[in-house]
């Protein structure tokens, strides 16, 4: 089969559509919350369990997915993944019970997004990229995930009013078998897959978690999937509290896909040239202030915004820098694997975020304590970035 189409732009385009459907899908189902909860009769700790659930799902799979798509190609993960996710929004869209939602949508969708996205993406970015290029690379495809996030929140609450929150899930489920045929683009051989070199996957995961360094920057992923998936979950929610209508609540969210774009790019750039563990830690910090602007300025519709715009520059743009960092550690053979790690540390994070965000709502009618708790982590993260030593690892500086 003639394979000359697969230039690293070709690839790198492919990949960007990939992330573009398996974030943006994702990123309305904050929007559903109120109406789904109201519907269904169920609290919004069970609609944030089961996004929780999914969200860890989505993360703890990584790994797993990302490993096998370096070791066999990542056509048929993607394709899997696709399926999956598909089957999770139908199952959303029919569930009638707590226990369905958390097994169809939480742990079945979960897998399915997993399987589409940052390990077997990035995986294959790496295994078709130049080292030179890998970064840009990276960042662009990143880049389109956010645009994806920022197409995806008007065009879902589109659906919703429209359709209803249950014609809305299957309308994205539909969307979803865009991916097949991509999937069935991006299939490599198994030895483009494979890889070169000695080092099996035990040890790999063996070297990367002796590392200090990893450890440390894990910390901070795991503050990361806080912050995002608990205001990508509940900000909609919270917004409608204050008293503004539900399209205050998508301007916003989509305020903050908008923003991730430039952000994503940005950061994703300025990794290219400084130290990226000092601009992860600039990040966090920066998160801190944002949402002590939400606490302390009047609540109103540019106060939300302004919050959105702030939020959505620093949303994704840890996403190239750790993965940039991986790279420096480790190489690219098993970056799939090791990004797909990050990825799951980050999903505990976001898991805590949504249910944390539900849990304490039903008992207090209030996000207060949680933005809070967001405050100290962004610091907390902050600091533990500093004495990272963004440095490959012993092995590849003796090679």
């Amino acid at each position: 089969m003639n394979r000359a189409w697969r230039t690293p732009g070709t690839i790198v385009a492919l990949c960007a559509i990939v992330l573009n459907l398996a974030l943006g899908l994702r990123f309305g189902y904050g929007l559903l919350m109120k109406p789904m909860s109201a519907d269904l009769g169920f609290g919004r700790e069970v609609l944030s369990l089961t996004l929780a659930v999914a969200g860890l799902t989505w993360g703890l799979s990584q790994p797993f997915t990302g490993a096998i798509a370096d070791r066999i190609g990542a056509g048929r993960v993607l394709l899997a993944g696709a399926i999956l996710s598909i089957i999770g929004s139908v199952s959303m869209a029919y569930a009638t019970s707590p226990l369905a939602l958390i097994l169809l949508v939480g742990v079945v969708g979960g897998i399915g997004s997993g399987a589409m996205s940052f390990g077997v993406v990035f995986g294959i970015i790496g295994r078709n990229v130049p080292a030179e290029a890998r970064n840009r690379a990276i960042t662009i495809a990143t880049a389109a995930g956010s645009f994806g996030q920022f197409l995806f929140v008007p065009y879902t609450q589109a659906l919703i009013n429209a359709l209803g929150w249950q014609g809305a899930l299957l309308a994205l489920a539909a969307t979803t078998l865009v991916l097949i045929p991509v999937a069935a683009a991006l299939a490599e051989p198994p030895a483009a897959a494979s890889g070169a070199g000695d080092q099996s996957i035990r040890q790999a995961i063996g070297e990367a978690f002796a590392e200090r360094n990893f450890r440390l920057l894990l910390a901070g992923y795991f503050v990361c999937g806080f912050h995002v998936m608990f205001v990508s979950t509940h900000f909609p929610a919270y917004v409608s509290d204050r008293g503004f209508s539900a399209n205050v609540g998508a301007t916003a969210l989509a305020l903050i896909a908008l923003f991730n774009i430039l952000g994503t790019y940005t950061w994703g750039m300025l990794g290219g040239r400084y130290v990226k563990k000092n601009l992860l830690s600039m990040i966090y910090a920066l998160r801190s202030v944002a949402v002590l602007g939400l606490l302390y300025l009047p609540a109103s519709e540019a106060t939300f915004y302004a919050f959105a715009a702030a939020f959505g520059f620093l949303y994704l743009s840890t996403v190239p820098l750790t993965t940039g960092v991986i790279g420096t550690f480790f190489g690219v053979r098993y970056l799939g694997m090791l990004s797909g790690a990050a990825t799951a540390v980050h999903q505990v994070g976001a898991f805590v975020g949504i249910w944390l965000g539900g849990r304490v709502f039903d008992a207090l009618g209030s996000y207060d304590a949680v933005w809070w708790v967001a405050v100290a982590l962004g610091v907390f993260a902050a600091l533990i970035n500093l004495p990272i030593r963004e440095a490959p690892v012993a092995r590849l500086r003796a090679a």
